[in-house]
């Protein structure tokens, strides 16, 4: 967290916060659905990877959104993370 309180938000915290729980899905029931995207979904999940462009694509279609707002997500969450390490 920054001086103004503000965290990073990872895309994969998103993902599951404003995508799945609504729907009452987990990471785990849309890397079932997705299996060619499993380990990266599940790792997109758990926040230890960002969001790749073809992630990006297959997450747009399913859930009705464009690519470049995943992509948007993931730059955004990597600039702020790098604002806050720098003080």
């Amino acid at each position: 967290m920054d001086s103004n309180g503000m965290r990073s938000i990872h895309s994969g915290e998103t993902l599951e916060q404003d995508s799945l729980e609504p729907l009452g899905a987990t990471g785990a029931d849309l890397a079932g659905q997705h299996p060619d995207y499993e380990v990266e979904l599940t790792k997109l999940v758990a926040q230890s990877t960002g969001v790749s462009p073809d992630l990006a694509r297959k997450l747009a279609v399913h859930f009705n959104t464009t690519p470049d707002f995943w992509l948007n997500l993931q730059s955004h969450y990597e600039a702020r993370s790098d604002d806050i390490e720098r003080g």
